[in-house]
């Protein structure tokens, strides 16, 4: 297993120990932090955290094990939407069983490996999976997303998302009747004790706040529009169930696997349905919607039903 032992550059003081790592050795973010949370990493000598900082001097000793980093892959994804196409940015409408980028573990379509079969050129800022690509969709929600195709488009909207200058309205269906019928969820996020692949609200996670308003209630479930202040992995999915009304179709959050059968669904009600933020060039703001696609379309038709 190749190891190293080095000092932390004076000018890396203050800045976070996964963020350090990529610098110092080449990793991607995501592979830093897994080296870090694996144990492969000692900070002056000490086991630390992917969010301890590092002080200028410090020494870091990694041992990691190596691993293909996954590339993109041209593969056309005739659903793919174009809601939008410019110099600067491209706009998709994402269908449910394609991810953002690839990653490992994941052999499906891509939303860059889609561009890049249609022949879309992109940003090539980040790291090189996930080159464009400034927000991400989970694998199993629909709806918008931005792709920057400049380097200045890159800049702006990676700015944008981080200082929450970007609206992002999600439309759920959930279980239950939320009570209040309108309100906030403001809970810290992070990864959930026993199962790494799962999200969960605990105290030291990061700062992530939801806000949604009951629009139309049925017999047991109610279809909501939620407000992302912020954009934490899973926060949608984690806020609700964690507020137990989990989203229908989401056994991994406490989803009723008997409703999500009866209304013919595979992944969870969740789309994004409308995404507006100030053009990276012109500074003009512009917004975009997306329609329900078929499966949700159908569930809501049978829970009006009912």
């Amino acid at each position: 297993m190749p190891s190293r032992l080095l000092p932390v550059p004076d000018g890396l003081e203050g800045v976070r120990l996964d963020q350090a790592l990529a610098k110092m050795l080449g990793f991607s973010r995501t592979f830093a932090a897994e080296v870090v949370e694996t144990g492969g990493v000692l900070l002056d000598g000490r086991p630390a955290g992917k969010s301890d900082r590092v002080s200028g001097g410090s020494i870091v000793d990694v041992t990691w094990t190596d691993r293909q980093e996954p590339t993109i892959v041209p593969i056309a994804v005739p659903d793919l939407g174009i809601v939008y196409d410019d110099d600067e940015i491209v706009v998709v409408d994402k269908p449910s069983g394609v991810a953002a980028h690839p990653s490992v573990g994941w052999e499906g379509p891509t939303v860059v490996g889609a561009l890049a079969a249609g022949g879309y050129r992109i940003a090539t800022t980040g790291a090189a999976e996930r080159q464009g690509v400034v927000h991400r969709l989970d694998v199993g929600t629909s709806g918008l997303m931005v792709v920057a195709k400049s380097e200045r488009a890159y800049t702006a909207l990676k700015r944008a998302f981080k200082e929450r200058e970007v609206e992002k309205i999600y439309h759920a269906v959930v279980q239950g009747h939320p009570d209040p019928l309108a309100g906030t969820i403001d809970a810290p996020l992070g990864r959930h004790a026993t199962h790494s692949w799962k999200f969960a609200v605990t105290p030291d996670g990061k700062d992530s706040v939801t806000h949604y308003e009951t629009l139309e209630a049925f017999p047991g479930a109610s279809l909501l529009e939620i407000h992302l202040e912020t954009g934490r992995t899973h926060q949608i999915r984690v806020h609700m169930a964690a507020h137990r009304h989990p989203c229908v179709g989401d056994p991994l959050y406490g989803g009723d696997p008997t409703l999500s059968a009866r209304l013919g669904l595979t992944r969870q009600w969740l789309h994004a349905h409308r995404l507006a933020f100030a053009h990276p060039a012109s500074g003009e703001w512009v917004a975009f919607t997306s329609d329900y696609p078929a499966d949700l379309a159908h569930a809501l038709e049978v829970l009006r039903g009912d």
